[in-house]
């Protein structure tokens, strides 16, 4: 996304308008998606205030009747169309603290994309999470979210900020927010509607939000959600903000902490036990420093850390059957070619398989 340039030389609105597509565009990947390169071209007119938001969703909903568009990738036309409305509603000061607004947020993301926009759940929901070695989060029973979210909402309008020091402040509303998130009122876009409504009510509270971490690090956003509500006890694993706090201090308070989502994974410091920065320099796969390197070492250490690099490309696989490569190289933070070294590898020694083509194909572990 060429953006930068309206952030850092452009007029205060072409400003806020790139900052808000940066968002709702980086917010894509929680759900693995990203959006078409007619999608960039369109925002970058709207924030040269050549055409309006309204003339950005019609084009696009124009686009996709087109051959070209029907040819891009699945999921692009979603991308597409909400990150459309995420702009739009960040650009919008309108805001109500309310479970209410929660639901309007995500009917005006997903109408005519999901079926139950804007409504609760209906049925009980499981997500195997790679951070979590395939396990799940225990989400709210369907039939209670409407009293949990009552709950949650008034404790947090009855909570006085006053005379609490911004190092609190962040971790009471990181507990405000995993809170909302893991009572997952909606089946599907709940952490995108999650994010919008965080960042529309911390503007509330008169926090000026850096955008950075969510334009960077969203999937981080969600898997520290998950850390946060995570609790396995035989297993020595609790639930932890400590991770969510890290991106808020990012986003509120200007820190740089380092987001990087192998070390959300529980089994991370059992992994790396014993490991030096060395190590993890010169190691390839999943434990690249920089994201970059694809160096062999011929250490025992270097050679179980590729294998656990495969075993994090299982779990994803286990958790979202489609996923594509390139997103597992982003979830990871390693090359597309070294994913494909690991992919291959497991084909053939049968621990995954591909049933039918690279697009439109999904991903199955047998034994699974």
């Amino acid at each position: 996304m060429d953006f930068e340039k309206y952030i850092t030389q452009g007029e205060p609105s072409s400003k806020e308008r790139a900052e808000a597509w940066q968002v709702a565009i980086g917010l894509q990947a929680v759900d693995g998606l990203k959006p078409s390169r007619y999608l960039i071209e369109t925002a970058q007119e709207h924030i040269e205030e050549k055409i309006s938001i309204d003339e950005v969703e019609s084009r696009i909903a124009a686009y996709y009747q087109t051959e070209q568009g029907r040819q891009e990738e699945a999921g692009t036309d979603e991308a597409d169309g909400v990150s459309a409305r995420i702009a739009r509603l960040l650009a919008e000061d309108a805001f109500t603290f309310s479970p209410a607004m929660l639901s309007s947020i995500h009917r005006r993301l997903f109408e005519g994309i999901l079926l139950r926009a804007g409504r609760y759940r209906q049925t009980n929901i499981k997500k195997k999470e790679w951070v979590l070695d395939g396990a799940s989060v225990l989400y709210s029973s369907c039939d209670m979210i409407s009293q949990t979210l009552d709950y949650d909402f008034e404790q947090e309008r009855l909570f006085s900020y006053k005379g609490i020091d911004l190092p609190r402040v962040v971790r009471r509303i990181c507990n405000f927010v995993s809170g909302i998130w893991q009572i997952h009122p909606f089946a599907e876009g709940n952490t995108r509607t999650t994010a919008v409504f965080t960042i529309k009510y911390l503007r509330q509270l008169g926090f000026e939000v850096d955008i950075e971490p969510f334009k960077q690090h969203s999937w981080y956003f969600r898997n520290a959600l998950v850390r946060a509500n995570y609790q396995n006890l035989p297993l020595g694993v609790d639930r932890t903000t400590e991770y969510l706090e890290l991106f808020f201090r990012n986003l509120l308070m200007g820190e740089k902490n380092d987001l990087r989502n192998r070390y959300l994974h529980i089994r991370w410091k059992e992994m790396t036990s014993g490991v030096t920065e060395r190590d993890l320099e010169y190691c390839s796969g999943y434990y690249s420093v920089d994201g970059l390197q694809e160096r062999s070492v011929g250490t025992q250490k270097g050679l179980q850390m590729k294998g656990d690099s495969a075993q994090m490309i299982v779990a994803l696989m286990k958790s979202d059957a489609h996923i594509t490569t390139t997103t597992i190289a982003e979830r990871l933070g390693i090359s597309r070619r070294a994913v494909a070294k690991h992919v291959a590898k497991l084909k053939e020694k049968g621990v995954i398989v591909r049933v039918g083509p690279d697009k439109g194909g999904h991903w199955e572990v047998p034994g699974d």
